[in-house]
């Protein structure tokens, strides 16, 4: 340190904390890409195939009346459209079920690097679902 001045102002320690602050950003980015399983990029699109399915139908099928959730505005999520669509009886709870297990397999799988095992449980998913 040259002076006074110098921690009053900042000086060093200003750079040191934008330099960690650009190695935390730098890390945090890095942390998705290397963390990623052998087939999270498949099991995104596989449940957003689900997810469009269960909107599909929902938008096809028969008319409910709005849950307490939808009246105090709450946005459905694709769990609470499926289960609607269960006590409607337009898709099983088995189905919902079964689809669920399947794709809770291929994330553990992903976790695991079982690219195999994960492959697998979304080819179940997609056959379940008529993809």
């Amino acid at each position: 340190m040259d002076s006074y001045s110098d921690v009053t102002s900042g000086g060093p320690f200003r750079t040191i904390g934008r330099m960690l602050v650009v190695g935390a950003a730098s890390f945090a980015a890095s942390m998705s890409a290397c963390c990623a399983g052998p087939c999270s990029d498949e099991i995104h699109r596989t449940q957003a195939q689900v997810d469009a399915r269960l909107e599909a139908r929902a938008a096809a099928g028969s008319v409910a009346r709005e849950s307490t959730e939808a009246l105090e505005h709450r946005q459905p999520t694709p769990g609470s459209i499926a289960a609607a669509e269960s006590r409607l009886g337009e898709v099983s709870a088995a189905a919902v079920e079964a689809v669920g297990a399947a794709m809770a397999r291929a994330r553990e799988a992903d976790r695991a690097g079982d690219r195999s095992t994960c492959e697998q449980a979304l080819a179940d998913v997609r056959r379940m679902i008529g993809r």
